[in-house]
């Protein structure tokens, strides 16, 4: 089989017996996952275990002290050990990072720019994209999440929703692999948290491969492929989203599914 046909059939992000330390505190400690590709996998779990982590791990934003993380079946090369580990290739980082586009929390828009603008910074300087093709790209993107009326506007005249829409078609511009949501509805009123929602909703259906980290149940039972529960540091439980919610083995997920109902 060729190398092609390798990195077709291979998940999207593999990763295995992921060790993360800060100093002395381990964050996160042998976690496997797997994100195939089309699918959508959420991490779930209280705060603190691990999951954001997880995330910025697996988008190479942060260095891992053991284990070993594959893009499309091409394994992270490395130079070090323990805390001193980091990857060997700054080329095969950058490479995979520009596949791999992070929806962050807080927005992170340029302020300085256009909503248009911000949309098509990363294709036009990091990709070398032309900018035609670029500003095309950027305005659809835009429209599809639902604002293409706002493209020249700047970040500080838009809702938080649409701040989060508008970062949204920023990481779908760059047309990539899969998309890295970290907590992408947690600064929001409960009203324009479903307008971001939406948006994820819509591109789970077309099939995008998608690693989500969320505290919005709901929003992981109706978009996943696959859920996993961290719990300090530890894949406590997996499954569908059906058996995860539905049928959870495990008492700890039990309680914070429980817990959460409650709230």
């Amino acid at each position: 089989m060729s190398d092609t046909a390798n990195s077709e059939s291979a998940p999207v992000i593999d990763i295995r017996a992921l060790h993360k330390c800060y100093g002395e505190l381990e964050v996160l400690k042998g976690v496997d996952l797997v994100a195939p590709k089309g699918h959508v996998v959420s991490l779930i779990g209280s705060s603190g275990s691990g999951k954001s982590t997880l995330l910025r791990c697996a988008n190479l934003l942060e260095d891992s002290q053991s284990g070993e993380i594959l893009f499309e079946g091409e394994p992270i090369k490395w130079r070090g050990t323990g805390l001193d580990r980091r990857p060997s290739d700054p080329a095969q980082v950058t490479r995979i990072r520009t596949n791999l586009s992070m929806v962050f929390q807080q927005f992170n828009l340029w302020s300085h720019m256009t909503v248009l603008q911000n949309v098509m910074e990363a294709p036009l300087h990091v990709l070398k994209r032309d900018r035609d093709e670029v500003e095309a790209a950027a305005r659809k993107y835009l429209s599809k999440v639902g604002i293409g009326d706002k493209c020249d506007v700047w970040p500080a005249q838009l809702s938080g929703g649409q701040q989060q829409r508008a970062a949204i078609a920023r990481a779908l511009c760059m047309e990539p692999r899969a998309l890295l949501f970290d907590e992408p509805t947690s600064a929001l009123d409960p009203e324009l948290e479903q307008e971001v929602v939406k948006v994820i909703k819509d591109l789970a259906t077309e099939g995008r491969t998608m690693l989500l980290v969320t505290h919005d149940m709901r929003l992981a039972r109706d978009v996943s492929d696959q859920v996993v529960f961290l719990h300090e540091g530890r894949v406590e439980e997996q499954g569908p989203p059906d058996q995860v919610f539905n049928r959870p083995t495990s008492a700890r997920l039990q309680k914070f599914l429980s817990a959460g109902q409650a709230a």
